[in-house]
């Protein structure tokens, strides 16, 4: 299980390094999840469905990516799975209700 401290940005945080960086936002919910609402303009890669590796072979692996989920847990995986691609700046966001604010 993830807690608040095993990610790697606040709301705050990840508000201020997409506007100053720019980046790639990964949604790794299902799509019934994303039926909920998304991070305005994420790519929505489904984790469980095998949507996320073949998305992630579209984006520079020297560019941030953003990666969130309804917890944190498929959103950990992605990120690990992101940084043994070869990504340079990865960040695991949590859970969508953490970033709606």
């Amino acid at each position: 299980m993830f807690f608040k401290s095993s990610f790697d940005l606040s709301l705050s945080e990840f508000k201020l390094k997409l506007a100053e960086e720019g980046g790639t936002v990964m949604d790794c919910r299902t799509p019934l999840e994303c039926s909920d609402g998304t991070w305005p303009d994420a790519v929505q890669a489904d984790w469980n469905g095998g949507q996320f590796a073949g998305k992630a072979k579209t984006l520079d692996k020297n560019q941030p990516v953003y990666c969130y989920c309804r917890s944190g847990a498929r959103s950990g995986a992605a990120v690990k799975y992101l940084k043994d691609q070869g990504f340079i700046s990865v960040f695991n966001l949590g859970g969508y209700a953490a970033l709606k604010g």
